[in-house]
């Protein structure tokens, strides 16, 4: 009969389940971030290098004023 009573109590709590809920939503939110970082991941190497060498030959006048 303890054990029934116990049962019970576990069953009507929903403090686990809120838990749950926020690891759930929080896995989800990750995914969608590495998700995203995927899909951004070849452009943004691309660009780096064009970046790096046009600054790469880009010279500096230290003969101004």
């Amino acid at each position: 009969m303890k054990a029934f009573k116990l049962f019970k109590k576990f069953n009507a709590e929903e403090d686990g389940a809120v838990t749950v809920d926020w690891v759930v939503l929080t896995a989800a939110i990750v995914g969608l971030g590495m998700a995203a970082l995927a899909a951004v991941r070849g452009g943004t190497g691309a660009l780096t290098s064009k970046i790096n060498s046009h600054l790469s030959n880009m010279s500096i006048n230290t003969n101004a004023l």
